[in-house]
């Protein structure tokens, strides 16, 4: 899968750009602030229908506009696929796929997959569970359409428990009844999402795992956890036996939405004990196991995306990711950095095309 001319009008601080893309790997290098991140947040908007450095369809309008858009054409299955994004402030979201408008955003997640490397990825590593979870349910979402339906269906049960008790709280009073109709859905659905997410992370941690002792030249080793509670405990029991819990609290405080994922570097937590580069190898590590994951489930090479991803790496593991890169062949890659000897160094390592286009 490629995509071969972007075109952007009032997105973020962009007026308006037009690109062609023919090469393997295009490199957008610039000054902080010209707007590299804001070109790659556009194609990852075409891909998932949102932005991934501010999903508020509002903060994406260019200062004193009204409207923004985003059109892009890719070629997929040797086909020539026409994506288009617009929205107008007080307007809905209009995203088509080949003139025919999407009635459900969800619908299109997978069709267009994509992995992303950025410096807001720290947050998987020191931000809180969410973020974790949020990695492994992309990743899973791109390639199951009915673990995306559950998490969606999950979620709105959640909000519609947890607003029961909040009213609940403020009447000192607990509907058992009510509760235990949301339970049964929240409990089925929740067991569903847990054993795919199981699952998902006993296939996904052996390729993570060998994709960072490559990066490491067999230096470290790396583990993943699966945090759950629901590894050795009936979701049903944690429900009933945290009714005062919850109550007290105000929302639901056990089930799948507190899983969590721990990153082990030679045994110990790598968000206390790692470096900046190896926590920035982990990062990576894991985004090549997530395109390796998407490549083979879903027969088709991902778009990669690589923001800003030099800065912190040794000149050794920058050789050995761009080596990586040529041996696996990526379909299409696209890197952004403030310093264009250094991602022209790196580039020309490999024998892939490659264009640079000089932002701002």
């Amino acid at each position: 899968m490629r995509l071969e001319e972007l075109s952007l009008m009032n997105y973020k601080n962009i007026d308006s750009k037009n690109f062609v893309f023919k090469e393997n790997i295009i490199c957008l290098v610039g000054d902080n602030g010209v707007g590299k991140s804001n070109i790659l947040s556009s194609i990852y908007h075409l891909c998932f229908g949102k932005s991934f450095i501010n999903s508020s369809s509002v903060s994406n309008i260019k200062f004193g506009t009204k409207f923004y858009v985003i059109n892009g054409i890719f070629i997929k299955n040797n086909l020539k696929e026409k994506l288009n994004f617009s929205y107008k402030k007080g307007n809905t979201k209009v995203f088509k796929r080949n003139g025919k408008i999407y009635k459900n955003i969800s619908e299109h997640i997978g069709q267009f997959p994509l992995v992303i490397v950025s410096p807001y990825d720290n947050d998987i590593i020191s931000g809180g569970s969410v973020y974790r979870r949020n990695l492994i349910d992309g990743i899973i979402g791109q390639t199951d359409s009915k673990f995306l339906n559950d998490l969606i269906i999950y979620k709105r049960i959640l909000t519609q428990r947890n607003a029961l008790l909040k009213m609940n709280y403020e009447k000192r009073t607990l509907d058992v009844g009510v509760l235990d109709i949301y339970d049964d859905k929240l409990i089925n659905t929740g067991n569903r999402i847990h054993k795919k997410r199981k699952s998902f992370i006993e296939t996904f941690s052996n390729i993570f795992k060998s994709y960072y002792l490559f990066i490491s030249e067999n230096k470290e080793s790396v583990e993943i956890n699966y945090k759950s509670e629901l590894n050795n405990h009936n979701y049903r029991d944690l429900i009933r036996n945290s009714y005062e819990r919850d109550l007290s609290f105000q929302f639901t405080t056990k089930g799948p939405h507190k899983d969590d994922l721990e990153f082990l570097l030679n045994g110990f937590q790598i968000k206390k004990f790692g470096s900046q580069g190896q926590q920035k190898s982990l990062l990576i590590s894991l985004k090549l196991a997530q395109y390796e994951f998407l490549k083979k489930y879903l027969d088709l090479k991902p778009l990669v995306l690589l923001d800003d991803i030099f800065d912190k790496l040794d000149h050794k593991r920058v050789e050995l990711i761009m080596q990586l890169i040529e041996d696996n062949y990526f379909g299409q890659i696209f890197i952004t950095d403030t310093d264009k000897n250094r991602v022209t160094k790196a580039i020309e390592t490999t024998n892939l095309t490659y264009k640079i286009h000089e932002i701002g």
